[in-house]
């Protein structure tokens, strides 16, 4: 996805990294005990917010094994038989906050003609409510259920549905997951540490070449099966899934093809600390038309299926308080994606060859205290190869910092609450309409709390 995005001046640059600098030294000052528990899992096991997160929603190796455990702790209280009637596995999350958004070189009408300009925009949001619900239903057999609704407009949708059944044959090994769920990827964004508007989408998974249509991106939530496994000690993990190449949209309106994704990491110790390596792969297909009725598309009839991959490794590297993670990317799409052809027959644009890029994303967080954590992550995009022969080898090519740091006041078993700051830039190049560099940035202060 991209970012067509503004310029700061000097002085609001200046007074933004002051207020951000103000806000995380307010953070320091405020911090001295130590946090308990998240919502639904706290609850039914009794366990502090620190045994399965090194900050809220950030999972730690405990948490990690928890849910590649399918969500148990393999002893008598795994099963819902043996949970008090109270228990109720149902969490809601929502994050109110004000934020400040800048755009330029925008195109923007005046008179019989356009302009480009820079628009500012500011105001108090809510960021809609996500309900989950998780746990077992029986030894060995749990599930997940998300629905979010809207802000805007309150539509409810359906984020995740799946069943999962662990420990096949008594093995870690062999796991099956079935329904809607998040892929196994190397960063998560269901449980990713940013909220601006900027910073909340990895150029990672959303980023796209200028003209291209492909519309399913690995972030999303996807129907389908996953098989996984790993080892006792959660050491070397395994994942392979099999999704319809739907985007996770219901009802197949895209057609009759799938897509497949595996993933494989180990992890190994240094002192105190679990280091991580992996490699991931994605490959896919998508149409590039439909049979239509009344001159629209009709769903399930995708034809001129094309294909897309994308291909990474990555590390996570532990030093105390201090974690850093990092990926590399290649992408490519097939040439009809890429300049949005029908394969039917049409013709591809003289010289059109299948667009390529390469991604970088390295995020480092710093535990403070058990109440107060910093992120930073930057992100950059080069085009390796253009779909259109005309296009600058630099056109699209996207840049993204984000820093940020979270306050706890509490966690217990009951509710979560963090103070979340947050700034975000982002830089594509060439991308407005009279060929100049765009920027974005996102400042973002909020509540966001869980219950």
């Amino acid at each position: 996805m991209r970012m067509y995005l503004n310029r700061f001046s000097i002085t609001t640059y200046f007074q933004s990294g002051v207020a951000f600098a103000v806000a995380c030294l307010l953070l320091i000052l405020a911090s001295s005990s130590p946090s308990y528990a998240i919502p639904a899992f706290a609850r039914k096991y009794t366990l502090p917010c620190s045994a399965c997160h090194e900050a809220w929603p950030k999972l730690n190796s405990f948490g990690q094994n928890f849910k590649d455990n399918g969500y148990q702790l393999m002893n008598d209280r795994d099963s819902p038989v043996y949970i008090h009637p109270s228990y109720w596995p149902v969490a809601m999350r929502t994050t109110p906050h004000w934020h400040f958004e800048s755009n330029g070189n925008v195109s923007v009408d005046s008179g019989d003609t356009s302009v480009e300009q820079t628009i500012n925009t500011s105001g108090f949001d809510l960021g809609g409510i996500d309900i989950l619900a998780a746990g077992t239903l029986s030894k060995n057999i749990s599930f997940l259920l998300v629905t979010s609704i809207d802000s805007g407009d309150g539509t409810v949708g359906f984020e995740a549905g799946n069943v999962r059944f662990s420990n096949i044959k008594d093995s870690p090994w062999f796991n099956i997951k079935f329904g809607k769920a998040e892929l196994d990827l190397p960063l998560s964004e269901k449980r990713g540490m940013t909220l601006s508007n900027n910073g909340g989408e990895l150029q990672l998974y959303h980023f796209l070449p200028v003209g291209d249509v492909t519309a399913t991106n690995p972030a999303d939530n996807q129907l389908g099966v996953e098989f996984m496994g790993h080892s006792f000690d959660d050491r070397t993990r395994y994942a392979l899934s099999v999704v319809s190449s739907d985007g996770g949209n219901v009802g197949l309106p895209a057609g009759r093809t799938y897509d497949v994704y595996g993933h494989f990491s180990h992890g190994f110790a240094s002192g105190n600390n679990l280091q991580r390596l992996g490699a991931y792969v994605y490959y896919g297909m998508q149409p590039t038309f439909f049979l239509t009725s009344g001159g629209e598309d009709i769903p399930g009839t995708g034809s001129g299926n094309k294909s897309f991959y994308r291909v990474g490794f990555y590390g996570s590297i532990y030093m105390g308080a201090f974690d850093v993670t990092g990926v590399y990317q290649h992408a490519s799409d097939n040439v009809f994606l890429g300049t949005e052809t029908a394969a039917d027959g049409t013709p591809l644009p003289e010289g059109a060859k299948d667009p390529a890029w390469n991604i970088v994303t390295v995020e480092a967080h710093y535990t403070y205290t058990p109440r107060v954590f910093f992120l930073g992550r930057y992100e950059f995009v080069r085009m390796s190869q253009q779909a259109f022969a005309e296009y600058p080898s630099d056109l699209g090519n996207v840049d993204v910092f984000t820093i940020g740091c979270r306050f706890y006041p509490f966690i217990n078993s009951r509710a979560g609450l963090a103070w979340h700051t947050e700034f975000s830039s982002a830089r594509s190049r060439l991308t407005s309409d009279t060929g100049q560099d765009q920027r974005n940035n996102s400042l973002f202060t909020g509540l966001d709390f869980a219950f």
